[in-house]
């Protein structure tokens, strides 16, 4: 074998790790994590693993196929942009037949497992929400609002109510509750990177909010999401869903994360914007794990 033959196939190991990026890792993660806060919470005591293993992998498997997709529909993109020039269609590592072929394979494995061990509701639920991220969002809408986001938020906060449809098979109002906080996180979660990301989505003709009404318009919407944010988080507490140590939890981390919307809105910096950032994804972490040990200190506190 000639070394020009040698060098340009990758070994094994770099092409899984290929597939694994296509699969976007720590997103999914969170998607997961949020997923079993909603297993958790929808039974009593310890829950029934029969159910919430299968429903975990089902539930990773198919946000890791739409993830795959994104990437796939959103190569020519993510080439213009810094933040996504790596990934391994962007760059040709994988080529499209191989990175659909992966998506299906995926989604339908995911299908499959939600069908069986767990519901038919939790399936098409799950479906759903892949149809809704990789079709709604990545295709129709991201490419022709500046509220994309918005509107396409609606499927990444699905994963709680997959969760408890999981263990229920039914949807009840807590699960819709912890949906409304998801939704309404998403935008000041998202725009705080597009802010300082900008100049990438100005490139990738993308149209996002800082690119269509500027960053003073969009630090604004930020903090008011924020806003509406806290009022949503405090619900559960409304509900009867959860006790004092989430609405303690609730009432500090959302005081926090208005308090960075407020100096975004009135002195912003690219430093600001990307603390802001990583700031969201450890807000929404704890807040799910505030509701999860409430849970299961309530009856001790009671």
């Amino acid at each position: 074998m000639s070394s020009t033959s040698t060098l340009s196939t990758p070994p094994p190991a770099s092409v899984w790790r290929q597939y694994w990026a296509l699969t976007k890792p720590r997103v999914v993660q969170l998607i997961v994590f949020c997923a079993v806060i909603g297993m958790l919470l929808a039974e009593p005591g310890v829950p029934r693993l029969g159910l919430a293993v299968p429903a975990a992998v089902g539930i990773w498997l198919v946000a890791s196929a739409a993830a795959a997709f994104n990437c796939l529909v959103e190569q020519a993109i993510d080439r213009k942009m810094a933040r996504t020039a790596w990934r391994p269609t962007a760059k040709g590592e994988l080529g499209n037949a191989q990175a659909l072929a992966f998506s299906v394979v995926l989604c339908a494995i995911g299908s499959a497992l939600l069908y069986v061990w767990v519901n038919p509701l939790t399936m098409w639920l799950t479906f759903a929400t892949f149809v809704g991220y990789a079709i709604v969002y990545t295709v129709v809408l991201k490419p022709m609002t500046p509220q994309n986001i918005v509107i396409g938020g609606a499927s990444g906060a699905m994963p709680p109510v997959l969760g408890w449809a999981a263990m229920r098979d039914d949807v009840g109002p807590e699960a819709v509750v912890m949906c409304l906080i998801i939704f309404l996180w998403t935008p000041p979660h998202f725009w705080a990177l597009a802010l300082y990301r900008v100049e990438d989505y100005r490139r990738s003709g993308l149209p996002m909010l800082p690119v269509t009404h500027g960053s003073d318009f969009t630090r604004l919407n930020v903090l008011l999401y924020t806003l509406v944010l806290f009022a949503a988080t405090l619900l559960p507490f409304i509900i009867r869903m959860s006790g004092w140590v989430y609405l303690v939890s609730a009432v500090v981390l959302g005081g926090w994360f208005i308090a960075y919307g407020i100096m975004l809105w009135r002195d912003y910096s690219d430093a600001l914007a990307r603390k802001t950032f990583r700031f969201s994804i450890l807000y929404l972490a704890l807040l799910f794990a505030a509701l999860l040990v409430d849970h299961y200190l309530m009856p001790w506190l009671s």
